[in-house]
């Protein structure tokens, strides 16, 4: 019997696997990428016996390779908080599926093992920007001020590695990351004796410097759009500066534009609670579109389309003030 973990490579992933090895620890097979790279269940090339946990990657978006799977005779594990259309009714499909907005992939597993290693749940709950969720939950296991803040610490260098446009983008392809983790039960310890974590710390640090001196390409009253350049360290940093901007101005919409290999856009989206239009329907207006209620994207917003973006992300959550 084989076991293969298709797993997100951004913080929620990276902690659900780690959570899941730790009680199940043996040989296994990791299939993952960059945080867009989400098809990753026709990776997977189970049969009969075999197990594969799916973890924070849309069903929706794998479903005919999960069909393929179960139909295989392979037994499935699915944890996950995205959009997932119709689950499959099989016995050999065990799905833990929450599109809550207080919840993450992390805190299903968390749930699923009843909290043995709620530690890295909570690192992951900061990792994806859900840090009331993730303060809550570290006021309730005792963590001081400081350890509260060293998994937050590391929760979001973990989803900022994450973003790229390819492997080489990343300062660590995520299955060499989760390795890196695989020792540590405890993620504070993996702060302060991984050399990896030391290294992703720092280039966490030399990228936002650069990504919190960019100014909006346009602005309007709730909405802001920043156009970052075609540089690796503007790749890996979309994620994490759309997160912070979103956390220092809630009450306004933030869409973030980065060019890609093939003169295209990627676009990271974060969007108010109140809003009556979700981050992940909106982005789904477009063609490579998807999302959460309050985190969304498109992997590929083709040039052209700019300004007609730009026109219906200001109509739907702002009113146009200025336009530089």
């Amino acid at each position: 019997m084989a076991c293969y973990y298709a797993f997100n490579g951004d913080a929620d992933g990276l902690c659900a696997l780690q959570q899941l090895r730790l009680v199940n620890p043996g040989e296994s097979t990791l299939i993952t990428g960059v945080k867009r790279d989400i098809k990753l269940l026709e990776r997977v090339p189970a049969v009969d016996g075999d197990v594969v946990y799916a973890l924070d990657v849309s069903l929706d978006i794998n479903r005919d390779s999960l069909v393929r799977l179960l139909d295989a005779g392979a037994k499935v594990h699915y944890f996950d908080h995205h959009n997932a259309g119709d689950i499959p009714a099989h016995p050999s499909l065990i799905s833990q599926i929450d599109l809550a907005a207080d919840v993450c992939t992390s805190l299903l597993v968390d749930r699923h093992l009843q909290g043995r290693h709620r530690l890295w749940a909570i690192t992951a709950a900061f990792g994806d920007n859900l840090p009331e969720v993730a303060r809550s939950l570290a006021t309730a296991e005792g963590l001081s001020a400081s350890d509260t803040e060293t998994l937050e610490r590391l929760g979001v260098c973990l989803n900022y590695n994450a973003y790229g446009e390819t492997i080489d983008d990343l300062h660590f392809d995520p299955a060499h990351l989760a390795a890196e983790m695989l020792p540590f039960e405890d993620p504070r310890e993996f702060t302060g004796r991984s050399l990896a974590c030391a290294r992703l710390f720092a280039g966490y640090q030399e990228d936002m410097a650069q990504a919190r001196s960019l100014t909006p390409f346009r602005s309007c009253h709730g909405a802001s759009i920043l156009l970052l350049p075609a540089e690796a360290w503007a790749r890996r940093a979309i994620g994490v500066l759309a997160n912070e901007l979103m956390l220092k101005s809630p009450s306004n919409a933030f869409a973030l534009l980065s060019p890609n290999a093939g003169g295209d856009y990627t676009v990271s989206l974060r969007v108010p609670a109140t809003t009556q239009t979700g981050a992940g329907d909106f982005c789904r207006m477009f063609d490579t579109g998807g999302g959460r209620r309050l985190a969304g994207g498109i992997n590929r917003l083709p040039s052209r389309d700019i300004d007609s973006f730009a026109e219906r992300f200001e109509a739907q959550y702002g009113s146009l003030v200025q336009q530089p």
